[in-house]
């Protein structure tokens, strides 16, 4: 007899798993109602995940002791796409290890050097865009996907960042499938016949096809970029290329290709949607709207924006769950004594949409963050503790520089009365009509005014 968890919704666990996937966070909602804060989930084929929108909860999972609490072991399913090397799928020492040799790419004085590239990427896109109604999610994702490219790789636009970008599209488009979240085998030759039979039949068709080509071109790129020795240009690559394990040696092809595709897959799709949700809603609160646009057309983008993002990334957190730990060693959380096998889950929409922290937390109101810091276990839409998101000061980045040019540039206004419903991609949460609103151009004397 298994051990006693946390009470949850009794259903069969696919029945569980369609509630997720077709009503993400209606299903979370539900169940917190019931059952608290909280409560056992099971999906199909993996182990049961204790779910908590607890905050002190969620302090003792993100400050669990590495070998007690398992990130990489609880986020398996992500592995066919990023790969056994990703800093996202690695556990204790070697996580750590991984972790100190990307953390000076992704330092914030080095991220501001690369607001010049962001903002002309972002504009040259902007000047295609035209007036009427758009579904702001597509373009979105094809705008972050450049400025990731361009940001990582330093490529040029020309044949080989055209290749790279079409390859990466259609290959992240699978994530549209529930089938992505199924966990992986552990037996690698169970992984490869796995693998092998679903590229060529069903919905996921192809996978490991698309996989293959994306994997061609970043070999090709990282081993002309390692054989001319471009080890000092401010894009990504050229920072990873320089850094060395403590032993002295540099990042294998495996490691830099793992990574790569860490951030290219999950850089881009998070930001995208985060962008989608938040121009979405910016549509529907005109208030916040002309407050932000005042402030935008006056400077690069000061206080409110930051807090108006904020308030987006606590609204919609991309990512609803954080990283899921597994638990590999008994652990009492929040009073609750647990045995090795679940995953403990400190789900970031239901801490955002708690009344006890956030007041009025379906109503949007940057002020929230406009004297207070968000707090590092009331506010997560990065996840927490040693697995925060490497990539969130380049994300608030990106996020500042489209809205403050979009709305230089664009009025907005919402199509319908009705919020968009929340869709999701492996993952990730989307808006799920693409976000759909009118754009029509500003005067050029008003913005100028």
């Amino acid at each position: 007899m298994g051990q006693k968890l946390p009470p949850g919704p009794r259903q069969p666990s696919l029945l569980q798993g369609m509630g997720m996937w077709t009503r993400p966070l209606a299903w979370l909602e539900g169940n917190r109602a019931r059952y608290g804060k909280r409560f056992t989930v099971h999906f199909p084929f993996t182990t049961p995940f204790v779910i908590t929108s607890d905050p002190e909860q969620a302090k003792e999972i993100f400050t669990a002791p590495p070998d007690v609490l398992m990130p990489g072991v609880g986020s398996r399913v992500l592995l066919p796409l990023v790969g056994p090397n990703s800093v996202l799928l690695l556990d204790g020492d070697s996580h750590m290890a991984q972790r100190k040799l990307m953390l000076p790419a992704f330092h914030g004085e080095r991220m501001e050097r690369l607001t010049a590239l962001v903002t002309r990427v972002t504009t040259d896109e902007l000047e295609t865009w035209g007036d009427g109604e758009i579904q702001l999610h597509p373009p979105f994702q094809s705008l972050t996907l450049e400025i990731i490219l361009r940001a990582v790789f330093g490529l040029e636009p020309g044949p080989r960042l055209d290749a790279l970008r079409d390859s990466l599209s259609k290959l992240i488009a699978y994530g549209d499938n529930p089938l992505t979240l199924l966990p992986p085998p552990e037996d690698p030759a169970a992984l490869e016949r796995t693998e092998r039979i679903f590229n060529r039949v069903g919905p996921i068709k192809g996978f490991v096809d698309r996989r293959d080509e994306v994997d061609e071109l970043l070999a090709a790129e990282i081993e002309e970029r390692r054989s001319a020795g471009d080890e000092d240009s401010d894009d990504v690559l050229s920072m990873l290329l320089a850094a060395r394990h403590e032993d002295g040696t540099p990042m294998s092809a495996k490691e830099l290709r793992d990574e790569l595709m860490t951030m290219l897959a999950a850089g881009h799709e998070t930001t995208a949607s985060s962008l989608a949700w938040t121009l979405s809603r910016l549509a529907r609160e005109p208030r916040v709207l002309a407050e932000l646009r005042s402030e935008v057309d006056s400077e690069d983008g000061g206080p409110y924006l930051t807090a108006t993002i904020n308030e987006s990334l606590r609204s919609r957190p991309v990512i609803p769950n954080t990283m899921p730990r597994y638990i590999a060693k008994p652990i009492t959380v929040g009073g609750w004594d647990y045995e090795p096998g679940p995953s403990l889950v400190a789900n970031a929409y239901l801490i955002h949409h708690d009344p006890e922290i956030y007041p009025d937390p379906y109503t949007f109101r940057p002020e929230r963050f406009l004297d207070i810091k968000p707090g590092t276990y009331t506010w997560i839409p990065f996840g927490g503790g040693r697995r925060r998101c490497l990539g969130s000061s380049f994300a608030i980045l990106e996020m500042k520089v489209v809205i403050a040019e979009l709305l230089r540039r664009f009025e907005i206004r919402a199509t319908t009365g009705e919020p968009e419903v929340a869709r999701r991609r492996n993952i990730t949460i989307r808006p799920g009509n693409g976000a759909m609103v009118a754009l029509g151009a500003r005067e050029r004397e008003t913005v100028a005014a």
